[in-house]
């Protein structure tokens, strides 16, 4: 039991930060990390406006274009993403409203759902070499998987999204239900940000838990990957935006495709967050192999081998 603590992921496998930090960054050159985050931008490309066709055709239905629902919506998403490609959506935005309708809330549910899993599938090709291991799931074992993590994920991103957007009238209600008073609301108000960051986590945490064709897998809520794929996450996203704001030359460079180039730019860096993330928690399963840990993997094994007997 000591063992087994002692290389617990907490602890790095009993390896030091450090080393766990040097193998991550020599897989960035050695492997193909990089190439992969490059298709996972494509891939986040093209389920991108599927998707917007199918929130705007759904939101037609409780609202006209123009509202404070749909401007709210937007305007935080240009709040996540640089201003160049967030005014490259509002202008698709605009111009796939004028004809919303049922036909378009299914195409774009269907498309977004298949081009997205696609892209999780990508994710999980990835991670399978991060940890070594081929993918030996039949495939369509391994498309309702990947659907399915689509899925969840796509209602704790709606979720969270919910709680920014409207976190305060919530909040009012709850309070309102339970006969709870000014402090009930001022706290819960404080509560939105740790809780929106939580949903977060959670879905970094889903990916690599369910992405990779590895079996018996200890379930973590948080794990040192999840939390560097989200810091890393948020650090590169503000460092990119401050970067356009005073050095923006993208659209010298680029002209009408400079705002395009900037979307594919943010999505691949999103992209290599993940997979470091994931990256992370590979090596230190590796690490604790090395140390002993009975129930973790070698890189290249799928399975640990004392669970083989």
């Amino acid at each position: 039991m000591a063992e087994a603590e002692a290389v617990s992921i907490w602890k790095f496998g009993g390896s030091r930060p450090r080393a766990i930090a040097h193998r991550v960054w020599l897989d960035i050159y050695d492997g193909d990390l990089l190439t992969r985050a490059a298709a996972l931008a494509f891939y986040f490309l093209l389920a991108l406006f599927p998707l917007l066709l199918f929130l705007v055709a759904m939101l037609g239905y409780f609202a006209e274009a123009g509202t404070t629902l749909r401007n709210s919506l937007l305007n935080y998403l240009s709040k996540i993403i640089p201003r160049s490609a967030s005014a490259l959506i509002y202008t698709t935005v605009d111009e796939i409203t004028k004809n919303s309708g049922s036909g378009k809330l299914s195409f774009g549910l269907l498309t977004a759902l298949w081009v997205a899993s696609s892209g999780m599938g990508a994710i999980g090709d990835t991670l399978n070499a991060a940890y070594g291991v081929k993918e030996s799931r039949p495939w369509w074992r391994a498309r309702l998987s990947a659907i399915g993590l689509t899925i969840t994920l796509a209602v704790l991103i709606i979720t969270a999204l919910s709680l920014v957007l409207y976190g305060g009238e919530i909040g009012q209600s709850i309070a309102g239900y339970f006969n709870q008073g000014t402090r009930f609301t001022a706290l819960w108000n404080i509560a939105q940000v740790p809780l929106i960051l939580s949903f977060v986590l959670l879905a970094f945490a889903l990916i690599y838990y369910f992405a990779p064709d590895l079996q018996h897998q200890k379930w973590y809520w948080i794990t040192p990957g999840s939390v560097t794929g989200v810091l890393l996450w948020l650090l590169i996203s503000f460092l990119f935006r401050l970067y356009l704001r005073y050095f923006d030359r993208y659209s010298v460079t680029y002209g009408a495709l400079g705002a395009l180039i900037v979307l594919m730019m943010w999505f691949y860096l999103t992209g290599a967050a993940i997979l470091l993330g994931g990256k992370v928690n590979a090596e230190i399963e590796n690490a604790a192999a090395q140390a002993g840990a009975p129930d973790a993997k070698l890189h290249g094994e799928r399975i640990a081998p004392d669970e083989l007997a």
